[in-house]
């Protein structure tokens, strides 16, 4: 999980990934994989997909490593950033399908729920971050939410609000900063 790691040292692993480092890839993997699948299941709604997309996430998290700027984001920003973009990137390519399945599916699907301290963990960090979204202001905070957890773009969020585009991305970057801040204490 992101919490077993310092934001320091997983901006550290990110530096090593970029210099080719797959043991620094696979430390990067462990602590980040399950909170970027949540993000991309989220945007997604379909675990396959998610599977599908998480994949092409740390494709590029190889490829693009070294593109990563410990002074502009956070490391967690940047792959959830990432992640959240590969997502969106999927819904305006994929094909309306038929989610319907055989009931004698469901005998073989494992139960995959949270265990109890899992759910407990996750509520505590849902909780900090829904506390430290409530400390912004209601704008960039209602703008935060929809393009993060609803998937929205950037450029439909600006049109609803009816403000330029780079407006928009400033209100997000400003308190995503503020976000971060607040994360970190």
């Amino acid at each position: 999980m992101a919490s077993s790691l310092t934001r320091d040292e997983l901006a550290d692993a990110l530096g090593r990934v970029a210099d080719g480092d797959r043991a620094a890839f696979r430390v990067v993997y462990d602590a980040t994989s399950a909170k970027l699948f949540g993000v991309v299941l989220r945007i997604l709604g379909d675990r396959q997909t998610a599977e599908d997309v998480l994949q092409d996430v740390y494709v590029t998290v190889w490829s693009r490593a070294g593109g990563f700027d410990a002074g502009r984001a956070s490391p967690i920003t940047w792959l959830a950033t990432i992640a959240r973009n590969r997502a969106i990137d999927r819904l305006r390519t994929r094909k309306p399908v038929s989610r319907a399945a055989p009931v004698e599916v469901l005998e073989t699907v494992a139960d995959e729920a949270e265990t109890p301290a899992e759910a407990v963990e996750a509520a505590s960090e849902r909780n900090r971050l829904n506390g430290c979204l409530n400390e912004l202001d209601a704008r960039a905070s209602d703008a935060i939410r929809t393009a993060f957890f609803d998937g929205e773009t950037y450029e439909t969020l600006a049109a609803r609000a009816g403000v330029p585009l780079g407006t928009m991305k400033s209100w997000i970057r400003r308190g995503l900063l503020r976000l971060r801040q607040c994360l970190e204490r």
